[in-house]
């Protein structure tokens, strides 16, 4: 991790507000990092492989341990704080519940529920990670809330692990049925590095960005709209499609495979599947390509990525085609892809480092102009994943 994360502007707010309101400096700070997916949509739910990174936005939490078993955490972006006993959550049959406070009961409820003992604290937060947009800022705030309970409650910090009870914290504390690539990489995450994970196994490799490069988050400032029952319709004709191959997730199909029996399949269940199966391999390639240091044939896969999202299995928008298309514009992008669940949210793309500024400035204009919606546009750096960072 560089020395420009250890002075990021939220780690000193959080350090002063925290002074400000408790009359001394926390003990601990930890900050937890968002994610861009780089390539492998809709194939974690089919078993397969994804390649996101953790990102240079992060949600902070200052914090010092208290004599009690309570919990008190202000957040300085919500303009408002939480309080409750440890021992309240302990046994506590969660509901489904919504609002940031139940992220951070919902840890200490799935934690407590691994047989982990835990001792209160109290603490600031704030973050950067923009609500909405599909950068993963629940995840974030899970592994943060996680790695501060560790630190104060003397847990050793076994990543796979937390990112595990993570997920099950979103999945029933607060009723969001997610996979575990958001908790994973934010958990896990690694400088200069995307992460290879395989959903099936939960092995995980961390994979060298090609030198020279960045990689731009453009949020297209339109959000997903009611797309449960598309993202409901599309796991069922995917697994639909797996049992006509018999094989127990589209994981398990090759691209030869495919080509061989998908004329068994109905038209549109076969472009569902289509995408999926090129989508694996394309991912394994993609990590390839890094390994290569091969920017060329990442942006190539990245295009070829979104072509099929947008044609086979049609959960892009207009929006989205239209900030792929003004990125691949410029002669400093290497590919463009929609990332994320789709219908709204975000793209990303690969581009030339030194170019990296003067790109989201062109892209903006060509997007604005074209839709009449003003875009937020982020340079990203590969990140670290949930640490301690020091205090001064």
């Amino acid at each position: 991790m560089t020395m420009q994360l250890y002075d990021d502007p939220i780690r000193r707010k959080v350090i002063n507000d925290f002074e400000q309101r408790f009359g001394t400096l926390p003990t601990i700070v930890v900050r937890a990092p968002g994610r861009v997916n780089l390539i492998g949509e809709h194939t974690d739910y089919n078993e397969g492989f994804v390649l996101p990174m953790a990102i240079d936005r992060a949600i902070w939490i200052a914090a010092r341990p208290r004599q009690d078993r309570s919990v008190i955490c202000h957040s300085l972006d919500f303009g408002q704080a939480v309080e409750f006993s440890l021992e309240g959550v302990k046994g506590h049959v969660p509901e489904r519940r919504s609002g940031w406070p139940e992220y951070l009961r919902g840890i200490a409820w799935v934690l407590q529920q691994a047989g982990y003992h835990l001792l209160g604290w109290e603490g600031v937060m704030a973050g950067d990670i923009p609500i909405g947009a599909g950068l993963s800022s629940s995840a974030a705030l899970e592994m943060a809330a996680a790695r501060i309970f560790a630190e104060i409650s003397g847990l050793a910090w076994d990543p796979p692990a937390m990112a595990r009870l993570g997920q099950r914290a979103e999945n029933e504390w607060v009723g969001v049925n997610c996979g575990i690539m958001d908790q994973m990489i934010s958990a896990m995450g690694k400088a200069g590095h995307a992460m290879l994970i395989d959903c099936r196994s939960l092995d995980t490799e961390a994979v060298p960005l090609p030198p020279a490069t960045a990689v731009v988050v453009l949020d297209t400032a339109t959000r997903r709209g009611l797309v449960g029952s598309a993202y409901n319709e599309r796991r069922a004709q995917c697994e639909a499609a797996a049992r006509l191959f018999r094989v127990p997730a589209l994981r398990d199909v090759s691209v030869e495979m495919f080509a061989l029996h998908a004329d068994k399949l109905d038209e549109l269940t076969r472009r569902r599947a289509r995408h999926v199966v090129t989508e694996n391999a394309r991912t394994l390639q993609a990590v390839e390509a890094m390994r290569q240091g091969d920017a060329t044939a990442l942006g190539r896969l990245m295009n070829e990525s979104h072509a099929s999202l947008r044609d086979d299995f049609e959960v892009s928008s207009q929006e989205l085609n239209q900030m792929v298309q003004c990125a691949l514009k410029e002669p400093a992008c290497y590919g463009a892809r929609m990332t994320g669940a789709g219908f709204g949210g975000c793209a990303v793309a690969l581009v030339r480092a030194g170019d990296a500024y003067a790109f989201a400035a062109s892209v903006a204009e060509c997007y604005r102009s074209a839709t009449g919606i003003a875009p937020n546009i982020y340079v990203c750096a590969a990140t670290n994943g949930a640490e301690v960072v020091p205090l001064s």
